[in-house]
């Protein structure tokens, strides 16, 4: 009977602080940040390649392929918007919160 009722906080405390969030926060903490940065990565790659594609488009006066590379500059900066609006989200929710979710 002792074990009917366990505390679930207590298995995910920080072994030297004894705070609650330790394991979960630090894969939470890490994983974050990764993903930014392939985020950023990405996102970099993604602007060459669309300004390549809209130089090589007016380059030959192919309206097509100026056409897609204003399409792909256009997802481009789409996605960016969305990361850069995650980040301020993360950053938000640490203020409000007072935990540090980005190392």
């Amino acid at each position: 009977m002792k074990y009917l009722a366990v505390n679930i906080i207590d298995s995910f405390k920080t072994p030297l602080t004894g705070e609650a969030g330790g394991q979960i926060g630090n894969l939470v903490s890490v994983g974050l940040g990764i993903a930014f940065v392939v985020a950023g990565i990405v996102l970099l790659v993604s602007f060459i390649i669309a300004g390549i594609g809209l130089i090589s488009g007016a380059g030959q006066e192919n309206p097509e392929k100026l056409e897609k590379g204003k399409q792909a500059l256009t997802s481009t900066v789409i996605g960016f918007v969305v990361v850069f609006t995650a980040y301020w989200i993360v950053k938000l929710i640490e203020q409000v919160t007072g935990i540090e979710l980005l190392p």
